[in-house]
């Protein structure tokens, strides 16, 4: 087995360099799982591509401030490139290309013929004007160009972007090449491609996750409690729809704090208040806890859904749960992930579980490339459906290799991209 440690060059914060150890990990892990062959696993050791650029923006004042931005191909035998871009202070190259080698595999799991792409700009969009947010989303697009299209590169909205900007990009690629490009981003506002059912698809896909892991547990649903830390673009909806299929919503946190309701959080009003206060502390239909307290909380569901990290060993430890569904892209450290496996909680993981956006991004793309829209109802049925799929194909997997979930993804999803690479050409 090849143990050789690649890394991207440049400054990474912990985090990232944490991140990247895990994700060869992982794929070392599940290369001894399947017997791949080494020379495919140093394929996928390190990144296929990364682009960085300078992106200069000229603020509201006639300033000039100069960011950096990457677009990484972490791997694209299984189709184009697929993934987010985020706008965020903290984003690298390492970050970046962790991220993407998480959608290589992700998108294998669950079939979709994409391989893994990711990209950002490490800025503050929330300090920036409507003009400057939009000028930076341009100049960036315009400096990847040499990557993006229906048939290289498909992004998709992440943290700190949306529809809004994902129409810009649209909009820029569309220009460059002197041709509509409807099909060349995901995640677009319907007026311009796109998709029914795009919106909450993530959300959505968890929920499917949830039931599908009660289902092979023997636990009840309906009435069930569920913790969920994050209220955001993921958080937000997966509450709400979980509170409308009956699951009690003890407690929920966010960067404001955390509440809690025993008898069950009344997520609606929850989102009305938050719509005016910014967050969820202080919420008067439920108790203000700590972060400290959030993590103690009884429930049978715990469901990460913010940013990567947030579950070290030492919560893993004090989780009183049964199960673990991970909305948020890894949110659980590797040494969490083995106090859970110690304690026998199982893990739903994230490329298993949030994949719903980016299945949501595929069907998406499809349509854009017929020509047709899908109704919602269609969205929703075969997102339901793949989601579904892949999960049973999981579970299986695990079955097979007496391993946990998480293992066993990774086992199917580094098996298919090997099998592509191979039917590529490359033989070993």
């Amino acid at each position: 087995m090849v143990n050789a440690r690649h890394h991207v060059a440049g400054t990474s914060s912990p985090e990232a360099v944490q991140r990247w150890k895990e994700i060869l990990d992982s794929l070392y892990d599940a290369a001894e799982l399947i017997n791949a062959p080494d020379s495919v696993v140093r394929i996928l050791e390190q990144p296929q591509r990364i682009l960085e650029a300078a992106v200069p923006l000229r603020m509201d004042d006639g300033t000039i401030e100069v960011f950096t931005g990457w677009r990484v191909h972490h791997n694209t035998a299984r189709g184009p490139a697929k993934g987010g871009i985020r706008f965020h202070p903290d984003v690298d190259a390492l970050e970046t290309t962790a991220l993407a080698a998480g959608m290589t595999y992700k998108t294998a799991i669950s079939h979709l013929p994409f391989g893994g792409g990711k990209g950002g700009v490490n800025c503050d969009p929330t300090v920036l004007s409507l003009g400057e947010l939009e000028r930076i989303t341009r100049r960036y697009t315009w400096e990847m160009l040499p990557l993006l299209g229906p048939d290289r590169d498909v992004p998709a909205p992440d943290v700190n972007t949306d529809g809004r900007v994902m129409g810009w990009l649209m909009d820029t690629v569309s220009m460059a090449r002197g041709e509509e490009s409807a099909a060349s981003v995901t995640g677009k506002p319907l007026s311009i491609g796109g998709s029914l059912g795009h919106v909450g698809a993530t959300a959505n896909g968890v929920v499917t996750s949830v039931r599908a892991a009660f289902t092979l547990n023997n636990f009840t649903f309906e009435g069930s409690r569920v913790a969920i830390q994050g209220f955001g673009k993921v958080g937000g909806p997966l509450a709400y729809l979980l509170h409308s299929a009956g699951l009690r919503v003890v407690s929920i946190a966010d960067v404001t704090g955390a509440v809690y309701n025993p008898g069950g959080i009344d997520v609606p009003a929850l989102g009305d208040y938050v719509k005016e206060s910014s967050g969820v502390a202080g919420f008067p239909g439920a108790d203000t806890i700590s972060a400290e307290e959030f993590w103690r909380v009884k429930c049978d569901v715990m469901i990460p859904a913010a940013l990567a990290l947030a579950i070290d060993e030492t919560i893993a430890e004090k989780l009183d749960t049964k199960i673990v569904v991970e909305a948020a892209n890894g949110p659980t450290s590797e040494a969490a992930d083995k106090v859970f496996a110690d304690r026998g909680i199982p893990v739903v993981p994230d490329i298993l579980a949030n994949a719903g956006g980016v299945t949501a991004s595929y069907f998406e793309w499809v349509q854009n490339r017929q020509g047709y829209p899908w109704t919602g109802q269609e969205v929703a049925t075969r997102l339901h459906d793949n989601m579904h799929t892949a999960f049973e194909v999981v579970h299986d997997r695990a079955v097979e290799l007496d391993v946990s979930m998480r293992r066993a993804a990774m086992a199917v999803g580094v098996e298919r991209v090997a099998e592509a690479i191979i039917d590529r050409g490359f033989r070993f």
